[in-house]
């Protein structure tokens, strides 16, 4: 007799078919119809917009609550006014956004200089301030999984709470982008998060930055300043941008932005990265091929002004093909001496995007890292070192006090647009964490991911996660009792 807990996940397998059922449904009877490009501007264009006829466009009038209801009402019929498309210096956009989460090969620590910042968004267009260059937007994210685990969800992060629903993010930020597409004079942007609440907070908290909310009180629910930084643009070469402030560490697939991801829960890879830098990046671009980054930082994870804060450098160096159908982007990051500190790890990173034609593409992230000096936590010698609090220990030889710990992951996406408004795709995920120094546990972990992605207009957006996740070595999931873990997830994302 099948399990209850099985019999659910297979609910939840049906309720994902659902969902790509009723896209194909939608799209079929509405082929003709693009989704709108309303919050897929500036760093998330559309490379084919699909630009409603004027007969067809809806004038946006009336009061606050009646402009913001015309608004969504408009985006999920297509039918908000469009304009001409803008100047760009960059590359045409390889991808459709939406469906995916940015139209170009992204990197980190900067606006996608050349690109132009046409996003408007519903509050801003309720508020009758869509022409401003300072926007203010945000979203709202929930989810719900159902897992053969009953304890914890963990490594998989993002949805870590089995059989459990969950307000995971609720953003606001206030946000100017510079002008990187002229080339004739200095501008000025900044970002600044105004709430960044949920339970994600926990996996986003940088030490210094209201931290006591997890690592003294453990609380479930948390406000995090995930981003706050200013970017300055000088018209040298191709652009240059420099950021100065907290700002998402780089490079990265996977990201802690709702919006931003092709997957409801995050890879492998992820779960050992760091999230954030504080410090300075320089974003020099050539042309359009060819883009460095400098910077410097005060470590991942740490505030300058919190102890274990290391000077650490940025190094980074991004290459697309001529036909912007390849894109590398290699990154050595938070390097100094390596010594254990607050999340001191030395990381270098290699992604490889590639475009097989309009409907297929694939994305690898490979990553080394690596902390000496680690306390041992095995349990295996007198008078252990204990780690810092919110950091893990290393599962050591018997007698170290201290040792090396390294880790190794790849992760790759295979992407396939169904529509402009549906996407399906495959994630498969290696993390060999050989000391436990990031996950606990001194274990190759695998996990093999089924996704789809559907959205409605530009605002509202659906994803459903089909993993199966496998510890090879010891058993790492359900707080140390399973080797393997099946899990079924969905997210809400309501964007404003």
């Amino acid at each position: 007799m099948t399990s209850g807990r099985f019999r659910t996940l297979r609910a939840g397998s049906f309720a994902l078919a659902s969902v790509a059922i009723l896209g194909v449904h939608e799209a079929h009877a509405q082929q003709q119809m693009q989704p709108s490009q309303a919050l897929f501007g500036a760093n998330e264009p559309r490379s084919n917009p699909g630009e409603s006829s004027g007969a067809e466009q809806t004038v946006i009038r009336g009061n606050f609550l009646e402009r913001l209801a015309r608004f969504y009402i408009a985006d999920w019929r297509g039918k908000l006014p469009a304009g001409p498309t803008p100047e760009r210096r960059a590359f045409d956009s390889p991808l459709d956004s939406p469906p995916y989460p940015s139209g170009d090969w992204s990197y980190g620590g900067s606006p996608t200089i050349g690109v132009p910042d046409t996003t408007v968004y519903p509050l801003m267009t309720a508020l009758e301030l869509e022409n401003h260059r300072t926007k203010v937007y945000g979203w709202a994210k929930g989810t719900y999984n159902q897992s053969t685990s009953s304890n914890d969800n963990y490594p998989l992060i993002f949805a870590s709470a089995p059989d459990t629903a969950r307000l995971h993010q609720a953003a606001t930020f206030i946000e100017r982008l510079p002008d990187t597409v002229q080339d004739k004079h200095f501008d000025w942007g900044y970002h600044i998060t105004a709430l960044y609440y949920g339970v994600d907070y926990r996996f986003t908290t940088t030490k210094g930055y209201l931290s006591q909310q997890l690592l003294v009180d453990n609380r479930t629910y948390g406000y995090d300043p995930l981003t706050e930084y200013a970017d300055i643009y000088f018209p040298v070469k191709d652009g240059l941008n420099i950021r100065v402030g907290r700002f998402l560490s780089l490079p990265g697939l996977d990201s802690p932005l709702a919006p931003s991801n092709y997957t409801m829960t995050r890879s492998l890879v992820y779960t050992a990265e760091p999230v954030t830098d504080t410090g300075a990046v320089a974003t020099l671009k050539l042309n359009k091929q060819w883009l460095i980054q400098l910077g410097m930082s005060a470590g991942h994870d740490v505030a300058p002004w919190s102890s274990g804060h290391k000077p650490s450098v940025i190094a980074c160096l991004n290459y697309s093909t001529a036909t912007n159908h390849d894109n590398l982007y290699a990154c050595a990051n938070g390097i100094n001496d390596g010594e254990y500190a607050y999340d001191n790890v030395q990381q270098y990173d290699l992604i490889w995007a590639h475009k097989f034609n309009a409907k297929w593409h694939t994305a690898t992230e490979s990553t080394v890292m690596y902390e000496r000096g680690v306390p041992n936590a095995a349990g295996n010698v007198a008078n252990p070192i204990p780690p810092e609090n919110g950091t893990l220990g290393a599962i050591c030889a018997p007698g170290q006090l201290r040792c090396f710990a390294p880790e190794y992951a790849v992760v790759n996406y295979l992407n396939r647009e169904i529509n402009p408004s549906l996407t399906v795709g495959f994630r498969s995920d290696l993390l060999n964490d050989k000391k436990g120094q990031r996950t606990g546990t001194a274990t190759k972990y695998t996990e093999n991911t089924l996704y789809l992605n559907r959205y409605f207009g530009s605002t509202f957006l659906v994803q459903s996660d089909l993993r199966f996740d496998h510890s090879w070595d010891k058993r790492g999931y359900n707080n140390g009792k399973a080797r393997n873990q099946l899990v079924w997830g969905i997210s809400l994302v309501y964007r404003y």
